[in-house]
């Protein structure tokens, strides 16, 4: 017997429906010489500090650095993950191969490793590599399974990361919170989470030094065309308004005229920083919101592997781009052009192996979407427009540069005009193309030499200062480890140094929320000031320097090359931790203001919160509404439900608990006439260890969903 290990249960479902284990028993399934069962998240863990000694259970200065003489895993405390283990353990040991099923990627390996390490697994491995979860991608993946140990140096760079992670986080956050928390809070360290902390409070600094200046600058019109001068920036009014004197005294003569024809290039794929960067930008996205829809679809079959930091698809890729292409149905008028026009281009900047690491770029997988949610759509459309748009010919541009003067004071005026939209032709009716339509300045033609009368004017600024972080700019500083690179072909080679991974990004970010080091206004983010007297308090450059944590990263992804040894970088992050240690240790304490909780004003407000039950709507007339599945009949109250009134012919209802929770009125309210509720905490999904908050939302069935 073959024993399959998927990352969840919904992934062992699909794998088993295409290998032929149809019967499903407790905890795996079983048919044609299979046996598919599965993990839910991170069954084991690194070993915690009071597991090595008892010593370790306090937080106690004295004893830091912990320095475990070598690491060792165990099971999470969770009553569902060690059942689901113990089925695991017992097919292991009766099977004559396991096949590692888990998720294609870093975080994947090291779970599916670390269980099967805890399951004492002594029988071979083979590994299922695959970039989605189409039926055709399983399939093949099962004919061309892989040796295991091909994924050594992945599960070596996994462990390194973890141990890194445990080492500096584990005595950072000690170390701090004894010498600096002044016991009123946990004052949490991180590897990647510190230095992306300090990228923000460093733009707020600048922001708050900021003293805006005010400026003059002098323009002119010349034949409806607005031309500025080309000096310095004026710093008085006085000296303004005698330049404006001195130009009333000339004509504008034009010395130069060039019209330039140019290309712009098209947008690259989606790796998922880039595509969290673009739906935080159009949609205000989180990080963390992206990576869910996107998981969504993937898990749904519909997009591929999202987990990735390449812009590459493999050149092997190229003969299948004709078939999903056709299958984009809802695209045709985009796709119409491409197909009549075969083949494809095989364009380096869409094909490039070398640019390929365990998966290609983020694309449709063809088989079209449905019953999805809103936020799903837009993601998907952002997926498919672009994986259309780089097959598009390049947008053709005209390029106008004028000069002139006026006396002895030179003047220029630039404009631009699409001739040919190319791939823009998919983004058409998107706000910022629309304004980029509106700017498009049409010149009237000059001759060099003309001459004649303007109008000039005194144009009064102000200096800006530098702007606040949105999750789309801190995602790119995080990628570039906090440099400002806008060119594409340079933040590529720079993704080996960024910080953090691109699948762990939106959790470093949502962990800093979490944490109350910083918030958001608006779509901008902020550091609170928690978050900037801990990054004031941390004196030692490693923790909080970008471009030194990208070192790290990229360390890390020599390990998963081949190309660096994890033990010498764990002695590396050892040497760190006992030097930090012994700073802090002597260093003068200071004193941070915790601002995470206002525990008086809660106080306060929770006599206001009792006079809940009076509000209007706990008095919800459910039953005055139509059933929103046959629009026909009223909705009426059983003993468990609300259901449609021709229950028996129509077959709606809503529980009063779903998900282990009781749903008020105004939750199933919002479901009827919104199709989905707010948030709600505390949902228990099946098969997970941990409960969830989530919206409920109502799908295109008429069946409930967490959305």
């Amino acid at each position: 017997m073959k024993v399959c290990i998927a990352e969840k249960p919904s992934v062992a479902k699909d794998i088993a429906a295409v290998i032929g284990a149809g019967q499903r028993r407790d905890g795996y399934y079983e048919g044609n010489g299979y046996q598919v069962t599965w993990t839910f998240g991170h069954f084991c863990t690194l070993k915690e500090p009071h597991d090595y000694t008892e010593r370790w259970k306090s937080w106690r200065l004295e004893e830091l650095p912990m320095i475990p003489s070598s690491f060792g895993i165990k099971l999470i405390d969770n009553e569902g993950a060690m059942r689901q283990f113990g089925v695991i353990e017992t097919l292991v040991r009766n099977c004559e191969e396991v096949i590692n099923c888990g998720d294609a990627g870093q975080e994947g390996e090291l779970i599916q490793r670390w269980v099967l390490l805890k399951a004492k697994c002594n029988v071979p491995v083979k590994r299922l590599w695959i970039s989605s979860l189409t039926e055709q991608a399983i399939r093949e993946g099962f004919e061309k399974l892989r040796e295991a140990s091909q994924y050594d140096n992945l599960y070596a760079a996994g462990s390194a990361r973890a141990i890194g992670d445990w080492l500096l986080g584990m005595n950072a956050t000690r170390l701090f919170t004894k010498k600096f928390g002044g016991g009123k809070a946990v004052l949490s360290i991180g590897r990647v989470q510190t230095p992306t902390l300090a990228l923000i409070v460093q733009r707020q600094k600048e922001i708050d030094a900021f003293v805006s200046e005010e400026y003059w600058e002098l323009k002119t019109i010349y034949r409806e065309t607005e031309f500025t001068a080309t000096i310095d920036r004026i710093k008085n009014v006085e000296k303004a308004n005698k330049g404006l004197a001195y130009l009333q005294q000339h004509d504008f003569e034009v010395t130069a005229f060039e019209k330039k024809e140019g290309k712009e290039g098209n947008p690259r794929l989606f790796d998922l920083t880039s595509l969290q960067v673009e739906a935080n930008k159009k949609y205000g996205y989180s990080a963390e919101d992206t990576l869910k829809h996107i998981q969504n679809l993937y898990e749904k079959k519909f997009v591929t592997y999202p987990r990735v930091d390449t812009t590459y698809l493999s050149e092997d890729l190229h003969p299948k781009v004709e078939g999903i292409l056709r299958e984009l149905t809802y695209y045709s008028q985009f796709t119409a052009p491409l197909l009549a026009n075969l083949p494809i281009p095989k364009s380096k900047n869409v094909f490039d192996d070398k640019k390929v690491t365990d998966h290609h770029a983020i694309i449709p997988t063809g088989v079209l979407p449905a019953h999805i949610s809103q936020d799903e759509k837009r993601i998907y459309d952002l997926i498919a427009r672009r994986f259309i748009a780089v097959f598009y010919p390049e947008c053709r541009v005209s390029n106008t540069t004028v000069l002139g003067v006026v006396g002895q004071v030179e003047f220029k005026a630039t404009g631009k005009q699409i001739l040919e939209p190319g791939w823009r032709e998919l983004y058409a009716n998107d706000n910022a193309s629309k304004k980029e339509a509106e700017e498009e300045k049409v010149m009237p033609i000059f001759e060099v030499g003309e001459r004649g009368p303007h109008e000039p004017r005194v144009h009064q600024g102000k200096t800006s200062p530098p702007k606040a972080y949105t999750e789309a700019t801190l995602l790119r500083a995080m990628e570039t480890a906090g440099k400002q690179v806008e060119d594409e072909e340079m933040r590529e080679l720079m993704k080996d140094s960024g910080i953090g991974r691109p699948s762990t990004r939106a959790n470093i970010i949502e962990t800093l929320f979490k944490r109350k080091y910083i918030e958001k206004k608006k779509k901008n983010v902020f550091a609170t000031q928690t978050g900037i007297d801990l990054i004031d308090t941390i004196q030692n450059e490693l923790l909080k320097s970008a471009e030194l944590t990208g070192h790290w990263e990229r360390k890390l992804r020599q390990i998963e090359k081949g190309e660096y040894a994890m033990d010498t970088f764990k002695q590396e992050l050892i040497d760190m931790v006992v030097k930090l240690t012994h700073e802090v240790k002597n260093e003068r304490a200071r004193s941070i203001t915790i601002v995470e909780e206002a525990p008086v004003a809660e106080k306060e407000e929770k006599p206001k919160k009792e006079r809940k039950p009076r509000e209007p709507k706990e008095d919800i007339a459910i039953e005055t509404l139509n059933c929103p599945k046959c629009r026909e009949h009223l909705l009426k109250k059983g003993k468990t439900a609300y259901g449609c009134s021709n229950f028996q012919a129509c077959g709606f209802k809503i529980p009063f608990e779903f998900l282990g929770k009781k749903l008020t009125d105004k939750h199933i309210f919002d479901l009827l006439s919104k199709g989905k509720t707010v948030k709600i905490k505390g949902l228990q999904i099946p098969g997970s260890p941990d409960p969830i908050d989530a919206r409920l939302v109502m799908n295109g069935d008429f069946n409930f969903e967490v959305g």
